[in-house]
């Protein structure tokens, strides 16, 4: 039997919509990735394999509304530290600090507890994929105005055609993708 990457594995267990949600578009579904406890589990080690060396160890994890939360989340316990969540504007009870960030129609606003990091945090920023790179550095924005330094960024998939993972990596944003998509 033919020994597969995990870059491999995960793609394999990754489903591909066609023209959702809208004509056109191959939606990548990870939603396969998290219903089977083995291959959820080599999502996660994958993820945590990196970040537990003292070196790439953050202080906290910080995910994107929504699918970065599952991701997010699981990842911060599994380092044994904290996990903040960056919500779509209005859903935090809190105080908040905003950015807002354009989209191919419109704009979008992500939200921050002011109090859910500190001065010098060092943060690893996820979501589950990167297309545009919009969310992901509104949240990279969010967390170094309230002094925290994001030491990367983490997604399972690159749609790298959208141009999203260039435009971070020209914001100064270092970016850990698991496995890459042609095509969007």
């Amino acid at each position: 039997m033919q020994h597969l990457s995990v870059s491999q594995y995960l793609r394999n267990h990754i489903r591909t919509v066609p023209d959702w949600p809208a004509p056109g578009v191959q939606f990548r579904d990870i939603t396969p990735l998290l219903q089977d406890a083995k291959v959820f589990r080599v999502l996660i080690d994958a993820f945590v394999h990196r970040y537990m060396d003292k070196d790439m160890r953050p202080d906290v994890v910080a995910g994107l509304d929504a699918r970065g939360f599952i991701l997010g989340s699981v990842v911060a316990y599994e380092l044994n530290v904290g996990f903040v969540p960056i919500r779509k504007k209005g859903k935090l009870p809190f105080t908040t600090v905003e950015e807002t960030y354009e989209l191919e129609y419109g704009s979008a606003t992500v939200e921050l507890h002011t109090d859910a990091v500190k001065a010098g945090d060092r943060v690893l920023l996820i979501d589950d994929l990167i297309a545009t790179g919009g969310t992901m550095m509104a949240g990279k924005k969010l967390l170094e105005r309230q002094g925290a330094i994001v030491m990367e960024g983490a997604a399972i998939v690159d749609l790298p055609e959208l141009g999203g993972s260039q435009k971070l990596k020209e914001g100064g944003l270092s970016l850990f993708t698991l496995l890459d998509f042609a095509g969007h």
